[in-house]
């Protein structure tokens, strides 16, 4: 079967092609600038104005929908909602029989921004032409680690301690998207997050125990509607299965005996 990965070049993408590759997928990759890996074909496509969609969507079987522009303004909804709207309409043109889109846990329950484009691009590929499914992932483990090195950035680290997180290994969301791909479309939506649901207190103790740091954690709670969705647990799931690679595996494996502050 022959696969288009939109947003091959970022986080998700870098996990995704080689599993694609190593299950017996061909696989056609998509930025917005030429690139030069090898080890699949690469087009060039842009989202925000539907040049190139056209011929990257020819010929093949499903389009995996992993592009992406955070922050929630302007650009966000060019490429998040219009843009999937683009593709949706070539894919259908092209006669592709699955569209599978990546989503993130939550953006139904918690008030981002990002997350209300992220959810009306849901809708755009669940109302489009194509066979669809979407997966929300929970976030992964580099986001999670990267988001306590900004809050820590002048010194404590800040954050509300009692909200959740699930953070997942990037790895074995590429291996679920492979079996959803094989498996065809759902027609709905599925979730998958990693293996425990965290306090945001908790991630960060195992966090500066594992860069052998003397932050301390300066609490500050999180306000409003958006901090009750996150510390009611909105960004986490009970779906199964889940993957296996815990917080701490990922800090043993970053960070080790380097007792990097």
């Amino acid at each position: 079967m022959k696969v288009l990965v939109t947003g091959a070049s970022g986080a998700l993408g870098r996990a995704v092609l080689p599993r694609l590759r190593e299950d017996g997928f061909v696989v056609r990759a998509m930025s917005r600038r030429p690139h030069g890996d090898q080890a699949a074909e690469w087009v060039t496509g842009d989202l925000a104005t539907g040049e190139g969609l056209p011929d990257a969507v020819a010929g093949v079987a499903a389009v995996l929908h992993l592009a992406s522009t955070p922050g929630g303004g302007r650009r966000t909804h060019q490429v998040d909602v219009l843009g999937t709207r683009r593709l949706a309409v070539a894919a259908g043109r092209a006669g592709v029989g699955h569209l599978l889109y990546v989503s993130i846990v939550g953006v139904d329950r918690v008030p981002f921004p990002y997350y209300r484009h992220k959810l009306a691009a849901e809708r755009v590929v669940a109302a489009g032409p194509v066979p669809w499914s979407v997966l929300r992932a929970t976030q992964f483990h580099p986001f999670l680690d990267d988001l306590l090195a900004l809050a820590g950035r002048l010194g404590p680290v800040i954050g509300d301690r009692a909200v959740l997180a699930q953070p997942v290994d990037a790895g074995e969301v590429a291996a679920r998207l492979s079996g959803r791909l094989a498996a065809g479309p759902l027609e709905g939506i599925e979730e998958y997050g990693g293996p425990q649901a965290l306090r945001f207190d908790a991630a960060v103790e195992a966090w500066r125990t594992a860069r052998g740091s003397r932050r301390p954690l300066l609490p500050v709670r999180v306000p409003g509607r958006l901090g009750r969705a996150l510390r009611s647990g909105a960004l986490t799931t009970r779906a199964a299965p889940t993957g296996t690679r815990s917080w701490a595996d990922h800090l043993a494996d970053t960070y080790g005996g380097t007792g990097r502050r």
